[in-house]
């Protein structure tokens, strides 16, 4: 299980929110990518009540298949 934490960390894309969403979804900009994604909150972030406002800095994880991310981290 410690090996699937550490694959998760290291997979994380980091972007600055552009616009906040209903249903906390959010539009996010990678570094290093001009067009802008859709991320939303991971469950833990949810519960405990972690806002997310635009200009924050934010770790994502993404979907292999270029769908949405989770937003895991505020930075």
């Amino acid at each position: 299980m410690d090996q699937k934490i550490q694959d998760e960390k290291d997979d994380l894309t980091y972007g600055v929110v552009e616009e906040a969403l209903p249903n906390a979804l959010f539009r996010v900009s990678i570094e290093g990518k001009d067009a802008p994604i859709i991320a939303y909150l991971a469950g833990k972030m949810r519960k405990f009540r972690i806002r997310v406002l635009v200009g924050d800095k934010v770790g994502m994880v993404t979907d292999p298949y270029g769908g949405k991310a989770r937003i895991t981290k505020r930075l």
